[in-house]
């Protein structure tokens, strides 16, 4: 597999001009997915990372390792940061965000698992190239409320995970409060806020539809 060059873009499939940035994912932040997995709560957010070279456009045809076991998708809420977001700063979303889309933090769920038995970092099973397909984003003028938003992954037709971030552990400012006390966020990072519960194995052929807010769809194949 090879890196692809990815580029942000708004959905009129314009460039939107920040570099591609680190990807900060929360791990664990809704119960549902939690019970599934039968994991711990944790007291803090979870939080990891995927490197630039991680990050796809989602209407490029996907392609999944296929050595290493199970391949899962994980839907989310992708945030564009727009302004710098460090240690202290008084959260406000309208001058912090450039917008909302959806990502895909796919993961090694055999490798992961091997890895979290020996008590390893997820990288190898969370970071490799491609595994973090995104939306275009829409602009956040565009959304009354991020705290209040309903997202959905249907696989082949069939609805495989439902979420909505009001049903999340940590609220947006929460979240982004708890990220920049440990390292500071620029523009051009984007953070996955937490998948719902609906996990599961991803194949060739499979063909996916993706729906932020009940308003704008996006679609992609697994090859």
């Amino acid at each position: 597999m090879t890196y692809s060059l990815y580029q942000h873009q708004n959905i009129h499939n314009n460039t939107i001009a920040f570099p591609a940035g680190k990807v900060v994912c929360i791990g664990r932040n809704y119960l549902d997915h939690i019970r599934e997995l039968g994991n711990e709560i944790p007291e803090q957010a979870l939080l990891f990372m995927k490197p630039s070279t991680a990050l796809v456009s989602i209407d490029t045809p996907l392609s999944i390792p296929k050595d290493l076991g199970e391949c899962h998708n994980e839907l989310e809420i992708a945030l564009l940061i727009k302004s710098p977001i460090t240690k202290g700063d008084t959260i406000n979303l309208a001058e912090m965000i450039w917008g909302v889309g959806l990502g895909l933090d796919l993961t090694l769920r055999d490798l992961q698992a091997n890895l979290k038995s020996k008590g390893q970092p997820w990288e190898r099973a969370k970071a490799f190239d491609d595994s973090c397909p995104v939306t275009p984003f829409v602009p956040l003028s565009e959304f009354d409320n991020l705290n209040q938003l309903e997202f959905k992954l249907s696989v082949n037709d069939k609805v495989r995970q439902e979420g909505d971030t009001s049903k999340m552990m940590r609220s947006i400012e929460a979240l982004l409060t708890e990220i920049t006390h440990c390292f500071t966020l620029l523009p051009g990072d984007i953070v996955l806020t937490g998948t719902p519960a609906g996990v599961g194995v991803l194949n060739s052929g499979d063909k996916l539809a993706l729906t932020l807010a009940n308003r704008y769809k996006f679609g992609c194949e697994i090859i």
